[in-house]
C-alpha cells in the first residue's frame, strides 16, 4: 500500500533473484578440512624427504583456496528484487557490500528487451524506460533468465491492460 494512495495495490509479480551457490557452509567446511588434511599429509611426506620448503607452500595453497571461497561467499550476498503492480515497477539491486540502488518505473512505459543465443537461450534481460536501460538478473543462468523474462512479460502485459 502506498502512503499517498490508501487503496492497496495488486502484486502482479515479485521476484527475488540471487546468485546460485552450490556449496553451503557445511560443504565448505568439509572441502577445507579435506584439503587441509591432504596438504598436511603431503607436506609431512615432503618434509621427511628433506624438501621442507614444500611444506610451507602447501599451507599457502590452502590459504589461497580459503580466501577464494570467502570472496565467492561474499559475492553471493548480492541480490535483486523486482515488484510489478498495475501502477509501478520497482527494481532494487543490493551489491555484496550492501549498497542499494532502487528505481521505480511506470510499467506502461517499460519495454522488456531480451537477447537470445541459439545455443544458450536468453543471455540478457533489460528493462528500458525513457532511454534508461537497466540490465537485470545478469548472474542468472540462461534457464533462469528465460523463466524471468517469461514471468516479467506476462506481468507487464497484465499491467498495460
Amino acid at each position: 500500500m502506498n502512503a499517498s494512495n490508501p487503496i492497496p495495490e495488486t502484486t502482479l509479480l515479485f521476484e527475488r533473484l540471487s546468485p546460485h551457490r552450490s556449496l553451503d557452509s557445511r560443504g565448505f567446511g568439509i572441502v577445507m578440512g579435506a584439503l587441509g588434511v591432504a596438504s598436511f599429509i603431503l607436506g609431512v611426506v615432503f618434509l621427511s624427504l628433506g624438501a621442507w620448503p614444500i611444506f610451507g607452500f602447501l599451507g599457502l595453497d590452502v590459504l589461497l583456496v580459503y580466501i577464494a571461497f570467502r570472496a565467492n561467499f561474499r559475492a553471493a550476498r548480492a541480490f535483486e528484487e523486482i515488484l510489478v503492480t498495475p501502477v509501478r515497477l520497482v527494481w532494487r539491486r543490493v551489491s555484496p557490500r550492501g549498497e542499494e540502488r532502487e528505481d521505480t518505473m511506470n510499467p506502461r512505459w517499460v519495454r522488456l528487451e531480451t537477447t537470445e543465443d541459439e545455443l544458450s537461450g536468453v543471455t540478457r534481460i533489460a528493462l528500458t524506460e525513457r532511454r534508461i536501460t537497466r540490465v537485470i538478473g545478469s548472474f542468472l543462468p540462461p534457464v533462469g533468465k528465460e523463466r524471468l523474462a517469461k514471468n516479467l512479460a506476462a506481468a507487464l502485459a497484465t499491467a498495460k491492460r
